[in-house]
């Protein structure tokens, strides 16, 4: 798990808590801007953050377990995902230890998803996003599914990081689903 320096910190918050829920053990790296997102978007102090994982590492710890391929993972998420840390995983460059371990999901084709946060695009993001989408990788965008009806801004966080989860076959339980939990009425219905 891994948090940029993109606006939208409580996409990583969320999935550290929904992790949590499932009993999934989650490794931690936080980018410097990251931290200073979390000041500016949450009340959540560096410690108090960082304690949501099961372990955390400095962000300049480039010999962490998380920097090698031996180290056995699910994948890894990045949320949210800003476009300096989009362009460096693009381009293998390796300067974290955050970059690094998206370096080792890819070339150990393990899931990575990057919960990419920035519009309007421009032509650099839209081709890093395609360089990584052709290493393995899955851009997603957290946007919000407005046919649950979302009620709180919690409601709309936790749905895209619900369906980010889902990538990785974990099911949180917490979000309604189209087909399961959301029906159209009859009359919709017979207009389809």
């Amino acid at each position: 798990m891994a948090i940029s320096g993109a606006s939208g910190i409580l996409y990583g918050v969320k999935a550290l808590q929904l992790l949590r829920d499932l009993n999934v053990e989650t490794h931690l790296v936080v980018s410097k801007a990251g931290h200073l997102t979390r000041s500016h978007e949450t009340d959540l102090t560096r410690e108090e953050l960082e304690a949501m994982a099961d372990i955390s590492y400095p962000i300049n710890d480039v010999g962490a377990a998380l920097s090698s391929g031996s180290f056995s993972t699910m994948g890894m998420i990045v949320a949210p995902c800003s476009m300096r840390t989009l362009a460096a995983i693009a381009t293998g460059v390796s300067e974290s230890l955050l970059t690094r371990a998206a370096d080792v999901a890819l070339k150990e084709r393990r899931r990575l998803v990057l919960m990419i946060r920035e519009t309007p695009l421009h032509l650099l993001h839209l081709r890093n996003m395609q360089a990584v989408t052709e290493c393995g990788a899955v851009v997603f965008p957290p946007v919000p599914a407005f046919y649950t009806r979302p009620m709180t801004l919690d409601d709309i966080v936790t749905h895209s990081v619900v369906r980010a989860l889902d990538l990785f076959g974990l099911d949180a339980k917490s979000i309604p689903r189209w087909g399961e939990t959301i029906k159209l009425c009859e009359k919709e219905r017979a207009i389809a």
